[in-house]
């Protein structure tokens, strides 16, 4: 349970974690914390953009020459505002966590 006290104390941290699986997952995972419950943690490791279309943004006006992927289209008036539109997360099993680093600058404890 000290573990995941430690951990719970990072929410809102930067931090990398890494597994006990191989490949690319067992290199770790760098994220901001946002939950530690005795099953998993979630790791947000891509923001997604602000919401689309408010007051001023590229959504009023067409961008010349770019698709919504943002590629060139020929000088096709196109919108280029949604290239990214969703971020990303990482749930991981408390049990395949093999080590956790944080700074220790800030941290409780330590």
């Amino acid at each position: 349970m000290d573990f995941l006290n430690e951990l719970a104390n990072n929410i809102g941290q930067t931090v990398t974690i890494f597994t006990t699986s191989g490949g690319e997952s067992g290199r770790g995972f760098t994220g901001v914390l946002t939950i530690v419950n005795a099953s998993f943690v979630r790791l947000v490791t891509q923001i997604g953009p602000a919401p689309g279309c408010a007051l001023g943004n590229c959504c009023e006006r067409p961008h010349h020459g770019t698709n919504v992927e943002g590629t060139q289209q020929g000088g096709q008036d196109r919108f280029s505002c949604r290239a990214n539109q969703f971020g990303s997360i990482v749930d991981i099993p408390v049990d395949r966590i093999a080590a956790f680093v944080h700074n220790a600058v800030g941290s409780s404890g330590y």
